[in-house]
């Protein structure tokens, strides 16, 4: 036992003497494998920094709200909607029924939207941005600080007002250091009067809250739109716990409004927030292992590299692998030997790569938080295991030819080697 570990010590020395004679080359031969470790290390990192975005922001949003879209899906899969799909099927009268007592006992609130795009003026100044028609109760579901003035009531909402309520950046980039309360400014050709400025909310689900413009659904349908659908539902249930019951309770309301039976497809999809975040974090996980497993090509090529250069290193040395066996040095010596360098060479490799792919990804984390975004920075253990585990057996690969080329040299000829 204690001759192999003498063996195995002597063996690396051997090796590292070797490796540090050609500084140069062992660098570039250790940059393949760098900057493929450290490619998987940062997608991998990065990955899970953005499902911890989707989910903190699903979880900010609130784990007792249900989402009801238009349009089928599968269980496990994002609705029609969210795929570009435009879908009439859900309606304001549909919604409106879930919160009585006998449909859907656990709600307290409901709220839906339509939205669209468009130019808004005020005196000189314009802004592209986008509307959102929604109920009165939009504040109540999701918690909504009104900083100045009011949102609009149900009866603003029942008679197509013409009033608007402002996300935080609209009202600085149209009225600037002006009171937008009781202006007047125009989406599109249609004039609306401000009656409440939304305190600064951030990104929520990829989209910056304090860029919207709000105004009464059925304003919004009729006077902008020119429909009689919408496009998004969302309920509020009296605890997290009854989430589950209340989407059975939604699904079999909105199926004895439709008219389905039994054996029709849903024409809308319910998902609750754990649904959401299932959903999300699987979409995520897959996008997230299909690139690291495209990084991790690159460590092909870097152990390629490192077998072209142990090649070169065989040649180079073929009288000193000649007067090794000339002093009794067996094949396993030999074979070890050169074994051993291109592992140490990937395994160094490995572990700078390692740090690399921490430090961009810290970077990253950084840099995401400084605009605004709840990323967290995930570095899991076995990441870092598995990249050193890969770096040792690309070492072992690629160098195992290149080592039992120097193994089979017959010591007479290698001394004659010029």
């Amino acid at each position: 036992m204690t001759n192999n570990f003498m063996d195995l010590k002597s063996t690396i020395k051997i090796a590292y003497i070797g490796l540090k004679s050609k500084k140069s080359r062992t660098f570039l031969t250790m940059l393949g494998i760098v900057i493929g470790i450290g490619s998987v290390i940062i997608i991998l990192s990065v990955g899970a920094g953005a499902q911890s975005l989707i989910i903190n922001q699903l979880k900010s949003m609130g784990t007792n709200l249900i989402s009801i879209f238009p349009g089928a899906s599968q269980e496990d899969g994002p609705p029609a909607s969210a795929l570009g799909i435009v879908d009439t099927s859900l309606k304001a009268e549909d919604i409106d029924m879930l919160l009585e007592n006998n449909n859907v006992p656990s709600a307290v609130a409901v709220t839906y939207y339509n939205r669209g795009t468009a130019t808004m003026q005020w005196r000189e100044n314009k802004y592209d941005g986008t509307y959102v028609g929604t109920t009165a109760s939009y504040p109540e579901v999701h918690d909504v600080p009104v900083e100045r003035g009011r949102f609009f009531n149900k009866e603003e909402e029942k008679n197509l007002a013409r009033v608007a309520i402002l996300g935080y950046d609209v009202a600085e980039e149209l009225f600037g250091d002006n009171d937008p309360l009781n202006q007047l400014f125009k989406i599109k050709k249609e004039q609306f009067r401000v009656i409440g400025v939304i305190g600064k909310r951030g990104t929520v689900l990829f989209e910056n809250q304090d860029k919207l413009t709000f105004i009464p659904i059925s304003t919004c349908q009729k006077i902008m739109q020119g429909v009689n659908y919408i496009s998004l539902a969302r309920v509020k249930v009296d605890r997290p716990e009854n989430a589950e019951p209340a989407i059975e309770d939604i699904k079999r309301t909105l199926r004895d409004r439709h008219n389905l039976d039994a054996n029709e497809l849903d024409d809308f999809s319910v998902r609750g927030q754990a649904q959401a975040m299932d959903i999300f974090s699987s979409i995520t996980n897959s996008l997230t292992f299909f690139l690291a497993a495209i990084a991790a090509i690159s460590l092909l090529v870097g152990g390629i590299g490192i077998m072209n250069i142990m090649m070169i290193a065989v040649v180079e040395r073929t009288r000193e692998v000649g007067l090794r066996k000339a002093l009794g040095a067996k094949k396993n010596n030999i074979l070890s030997q050169f074994l051993v360098e291109s592992i140490v060479v990937t395994l160094m490799g490995g572990i700078v790569g390692v740090i690399f792919g921490i430090a961009v990804s810290f970077l990253v984390a950084v840099i995401a938080r400084q605009l605004g975004y709840d990323w967290d920075f995930v570095i899991s253990v076995w990441s870092i295991i598995l990249s050193c585990t890969i770096s040792i057996i690309v070492g072992i690969i690629f160098g195992l030819y290149p080592a039992y080329r120097a193994a089979k040299l017959d010591p007479i000829e290698a001394l004659r080697y010029e």
